[in-house]
């Protein structure tokens, strides 16, 4: 992957060093000695990366940044920084930077910074892409919901601060609806910043949520915002709460009630002012009483409960949902709407989204017929055995990796899962090579 990288320092030994560095590697690489002639090739010539110095001669690092990121929202920017200068780089990080490297830098990490970099960038634009496209069916999606339903939506969203505990199957929504809560609330325009709890470790997990400071464990080189930082005044949805470790359960408590913590290995308590959406298809109480989850935390997230009703039990919604989630191009016959209708989806909308999905990259620019869609018979009742269930979701693994040409990330995308719960599931099916 070739990327534009652009090195705005005053320092020529350093600027020269890392232009021919970056072009040795592949890419195309450019410099300035000051920020106005920074930005003005960063106009010119659209970089995927800057790598900033915070002290310029011309203008304050900081409000480089800020400019930077005005005239491009989406190229990620590193900042280089003497050890002096620690403090004002993580003022930096709250700006917007994606990291921080201290002077005198080492190249192989700054090439690995610069990866980073361009990949959030890229998938920033895939996600504004994608939420679009979210937008123009959310419409139809939330008008599937029966009234008293989208009565329990606003409410939630009308109430900005309050927790809210989303419950119900697998597949039934549950991460559509917080989102559609946040896009009716006060909070739409701040970020929507979501994690599975189920998908880290405990240590792993307490990093993302909270971040941490240079030098708080072993890798831990330098300052990182957690989720929180990141949500800043929007929303921070945690999906399968019941899965949050025991030992982190406190920490979260402790934000929800004092709106406050800090980052591992640091002393200064930083604000939080994000919403907490929460989100589980086990029973929280019996959670409880089972000595896996705190009960302080749990009455503390029940403010507003909200549960998703199974897909089978609101037939009304099959075809709307159906609908919307035909992909543009495609069609539906009337016979695959009847065949859509009478099944009983005990994977709820996960399952019908990824059905419709697969049928039309089978029909192949034909109106999706009943065969298309691999259903059973229409007389098919709710008596799936586990491995039925099992099957049908090594179907939808192997559907996603032949849509992606094998590429585990982009798979997961696809079936809306982290990439390493997809690796279990690999492992647990046994498909193809888990560890590659």
């Amino acid at each position: 992957m070739t990327l534009s990288v652009l090195i705005i320092d005053d320092d020529d030994a350093i600027r020269e060093t890392l232009v021919e560095y970056f072009e040795a590697l592949g890419h195309t690489a450019r410099g300035a000695a000051t920020a106005a002639a920074g930005r003005r090739l960063a106009a010119e010539h659209a970089a995927d990366v800057v790598l900033l110095d915070l002290r310029l001669p011309d203008a304050d690092g900081v409000q480089t940044l800020d400019a930077l990121l005005e005239d491009d929202p989406d190229v990620g920017i590193i900042i280089l920084t003497g050890f002096a200068d620690v403090r004002v780089a993580v003022a930096a990080m709250h700006h917007g930077a994606v990291d921080v490297l201290e002077k005198p830098v080492d190249l192989e990490l700054l090439a690995a910074a610069v990866l980073r970099g361009a990949e959030r960038g890229r998938l920033r634009r895939e996600v504004a892409v994608l939420r679009e496209r979210e937008r123009e069916s959310a419409t139809v999606n939330a008008s599937a919901f029966a009234p008293t339903f989208n009565q329990l939506i606003t409410l939630a969203a009308k109430n900005a601060d309050a927790p809210v505990l989303l419950q119900g199957e697998t597949g039934t929504g549950k991460g559509f609806v917080a989102r559609q809560i946040h896009d009716r609330s006060s909070r739409q325009s701040a970020p929507f910043v979501e994690i599975n709890c189920a998908s880290l470790s405990a240590a792993f997990f307490e990093s993302e949520l909270f971040g941490h400071e240079r030098g708080a464990f072993t890798d831990a080189r330098q300052v990182k915002r957690g989720l929180l930082e990141v949500a800043g005044e929007g929303t921070l949805f945690l999906d399968e709460i019941a899965d949050l470790a025991l030992d982190v359960q406190p920490k979260l408590l402790k934000v929800i009630e004092e709106h406050a913590f800090r980052r591992m290995g640091g002393t200064t308590a930083l604000r939080s002012r994000a919403r907490i959406i929460v989100a589980t298809h086990q029973h929280l109480a019996t959670a409880v009483s089972e000595g896996r989850f705190r009960a302080d935390l749990f009455y503390r997230l029940q403010v507003l409960t909200i549960t998703l009703p199974p897909l089978r039990d609101q037939r009304a919604q099959i075809l709307p949902l159906a609908d919307a989630a035909v992909p543009r191009g495609a069609a539906l016959s009337d016979r695959a709407r009847e065949a859509l209708r009478n099944y009983a989806w005990p994977g709820n909308i996960r399952e019908l989204k990824n059905t419709i999905w697969r049928a039309a990259i089978l029909a192949d620019g034909q109106p999706i017929a009943p065969e298309h869609l691999g259903l059973p018979t229409p007389n098919f009742e709710l008596r799936a055995s586990p491995r039925s269930l099992a099957e049908l979701e090594q179907t939808a693994i192997r559907d996603a990796l032949a849509a992606s040409a094998n590429n585990r990330t982009k798979a997961a995308r696809l079936l809306g899962i982290a990439r390493s719960t997809l690796l279990e599931k690999l492992k647990r099916h046994d498909i193809g090579n888990a560890d590659e």
